[in-house]
């Protein structure tokens, strides 16, 4: 059985030249680009556009590993496209915002389309046979993925398992925190979706990673790294070894690899490029507990709701501009206006809460952070 190939390049830099030349590197230990997009294929780049922002604020895939990936893709002969759907409006304007369109447009890459989608049928799924996934993603022959290297309340880390979500279209992702509260169920879901749309190729973005508060409120941090793979698990695990974080713990590896999607076992896995040991940064700031389980009745629904983290509102930043409450997913919201007022920062109703922490990855002022109970914090010790 070869093992799971994944290759680490550094890179301190975000210098257009010098990101393509490790770009370049580092497809090339892979067997080239060739080995991913043919002349007159129609690839699809997936970038992390959870919502549109200066790319300097790192919570978005950096224009320049964007760019580089691009570029050798078009110089492969593929017929290129670009898209995603992020939390909240358009993809075009959010791709503009965080700097993506203007170097697709450079490049003479059109907008595929992550607005809209249609519903695909998923016969060997471990939990979700049927999706509606974007209509430029089912019009392609391939897609390459370009995730962000950042810490998530959910997941533990959003990288590139998780950047497929953004191929279900719109609102329609926040469905499936409703349908799937558990966060294994939900990592599972995540499993599912790339074992239907099998990207080709994983380009993830870690020259600056994001700690802490992720995926969008937290702090910047310098890892000056790039990471390749056509395996995801492989690779997830591997940016969990740089942040000092179990891979065991991020819900998405087990059923990856019973999946078939990949390996998170480092003995499978063959590191390229760079040592993995000079790129480890034990202060990376994340969760390394693993999620509760909602599964097995109201107790233990009623007790994780007592030990896993919450989302509050830091009134100080709170701005009162209502996106806690649009994203909230549940019926009725688990936030919203106390008494009807909108002059005041909103209210949890926790027993509704299903801890899906869309309110916290959307917040525009980073107004809401993650906190442990009490309870959890005892339990974490035990």
């Amino acid at each position: 059985m070869s093992k799971a190939r994944v290759v680490i390049i550094g890179c301190d830099t975000y210098a257009d030249d010098q990101v393509l030349a490790a770009v370049e590197k580092g497809v090339d230990m892979l067997g080239g680009i060739s080995v991913f997009a043919k002349p007159g294929e129609r690839i699809v780049m997936k970038p992390n556009i959870l919502i549109g922002t200066d790319p300097d604020k790192g919570v978005t895939t950096h224009p320049a590993v964007f760019g580089a990936v691009g570029k050798l893709l078009k110089d492969a002969g593929a017929i290129v496209s670009y898209g995603d759907s992020p939390s909240f409006g358009k993809a075009e304007p959010n791709l503009r915002r965080s700097g993506i369109k203007q170097i697709g447009d450079g490049l003479g890459f059109g907008i595929a389309d992550f607005d809209s989608g249609r519903s695909v049928s998923h016969k060997d799924a471990l939990l979700v046979k049927k999706f509606v996934v974007a209509n430029g993603v089912l019009d392609s022959d391939g897609l390459v993925s370009l995730p962000k290297f950042k810490t998530h309340g959910l997941v533990r880390f959003t990288g590139a398992v998780k950047n497929q979500f953004g191929c279900v279209p719109g609102l329609l992702k926040s469905q499936y925190h409703v349908k799937l509260p558990d966060p294994y169920d939900f990592a599972t879901m995540l499993v599912d979706l790339n074992t239907l749309i099998k990207p080709r190729l994983y380009v993830m973005d870690g020259i600056t990673a994001m700690e802490g508060n992720g995926p969008r409120s937290g702090k910047l941090k310098r890892l000056n790294v790039l990471l390749l793979s056509s395996d995801p698990i492989a690779l997830d695990a591997t940016a969990c070894r740089i942040a000092h974080l179990d891979p065991e713990v991020v819900p998405t590896s087990k059923p990856g690899e019973r999946a078939g999607l990949g390996t998170y076992h480092i003995e499978n896995i063959e590191l390229m490029g760079e040592a993995l040991d000079s790129f480890v940064d034990k202060s990376f700031q994340v969760n390394r507990t693993p999620p509760i389980s909602s599964s097995g009745g109201r107790f233990r629904v009623f007790l994780k709701n007592r030990i896993t983290q919450r989302p509050v509102i830091d009134e100080a930043k709170c701005t009162c501009c209502g996106t806690c409450i649009t994203m909230c997913a549940v019926q009725p919201k688990a936030v919203d206006w106390y008494k009807g007022d909108e002059s005041r920062p909103p209210r949890y109703n926790y027993n509704r809460c299903v801890r899906c922490y869309c309110c916290q990855e959307t917040c525009p002022e980073g107004a809401i952070y993650l906190s442990t109970p009490l309870l959890g914090r005892i339990y974490s010790r035990l």
